[in-house]
């Protein structure tokens, strides 16, 4: 069976796009009235590397078995969907025609599955530990999040890292490091159905008769998706500095012992919001992978473009671990230095 499948989000979206429609389902892609026009011209292109092999290889939606339309968030109708993505930045659906397109999603009660770096509030509402009565303070605006039912909302945790050539046209991808999306899985059954469909169909596609990298990957566990946040912190958002910004990969080589122990005091914060140390994934192999994070963070990226705002899940990380008595003076410095760089921004 096809899916109909609705990504907030052309840029890092188009990833997760192009391996469902390599699957056979149809994707729509929301996005602005010149990417759209762009994409419906011309499909998409997302660059990646099989294994074993030295160059990127090009995949383009218009040689995919799935079906891939754009569109802008005013003409999105969310009744004719069975999923949606969420892949913008979080700071983007605090605008009102996102904005008005989430509470249609909402009100259809579409199975969403963010691949966003921060949570949506609504999923944080399902960690039973978890008090986010006080979390408010790191979104741009959380009341974006009222309406959704969170039997309906789950996170990917979006490790694989690609970005847009800055030389090339808006509608094509880079993958540099093509692991895996994992997903914790939704509460209401036949969303989870959707999910596993999903999975099952994205691992059977092949390429010249090979296995393609980026797999979609369901777990029961809801914690799985939050070990990115012991990488945002330690690479992420150390890329951003007081000066210009640095390599992922120098943000944690550089002081390897600094590294550690932010990245465990983070997977420390998330065991006691009751995941089990098999969620995380060791440091020494987040490590390694960050040796080939060659460039900044797309938040280092975007601060020193001159952002007023992105997403911040280092306050969401400082928050809940002051609200359960766990401060960390390590991600105190950190806040304090993206508070600063984004005020140079405004002012």
């Amino acid at each position: 069976m096809a899916y109909r499948c609705l990504i907030l989000g052309a840029s890092y979206g188009s990833l997760l796009g192009t391996k469902l429609l390599m699957a056979g389902h149809d994707v729509t892609l929301v996005c602005r009235g010149k990417t759209a026009e762009l994409i419906n011209a011309h499909g998409t292109e997302v660059r990646i590397k099989m294994k074993g092999e030295m160059e990127h290889r090009a995949i383009r939606s218009t040689e995919l078995p799935g079906d891939l339309t754009a569109c802008t968030p005013h003409n999105v109708l969310a009744s004719e969907y069975d999923l949606v993505g969420l892949a913008m930045q979080e700071p983007q659906y605090a605008h009102h025609t996102i904005r008005t397109a989430l509470i249609r999603i909402a009100e259809e009660q579409i199975p969403c599955l963010s691949i966003m770096n921060m949570p949506p509030l609504t999923y944080l509402k399902r960690i039973p530990k978890l008090d986010t009565s006080s979390l408010a303070a790191s979104y741009t605006d959380p009341t974006v999040w009222d309406r959704f039912d969170p039997a309906f909302m789950t996170l990917c945790s979006p490790d694989p890292q690609a970005f847009r050539p800055p030389e090339e046209k808006g509608n094509i991808l880079h993958v540099g490091l093509p692991t895996n999306f994992k997903t914790a899985r939704f509460e209401d059954s036949a969303a989870n159905k959707i999910l596993h469909d999903l999975e099952a169909d994205i691992a059977a596609v092949r390429l010249d008769d090979r296995d393609v990298p980026v797999k979609l990957r369901v777990y029961d566990s809801i914690f799985v998706p939050l070990a990115k946040w012991s990488m945002l912190l330690t690479g992420n958002y150390r890329s951003i500095t007081r000066s210009e910004p640095r390599s992922i990969r120098d943000a944690v080589h550089s002081d390897l012992d600094k590294s550690r122990a932010i990245y465990e005091f983070v997977d420390s914060l998330a065991q006691r919001l009751g995941a089990a140390p098999t969620d995380a994934v060791p440091f020494d192999k987040y490590a390694e992978a960050a040796k080939s994070l060659l460039k900044p963070s797309s938040a280092a990226r975007a601060v020193a473009a001159g952002a007023p705002f992105i997403e911040r899940v280092d306050v969401l990380v400082q928050l809940i671990a002051k609200d359960l008595g766990m401060p960390s003076l390590e991600i105190d410095e950190t806040v304090n230095i993206v508070d600063e760089q984004l005020e140079h921004n405004v002012l």
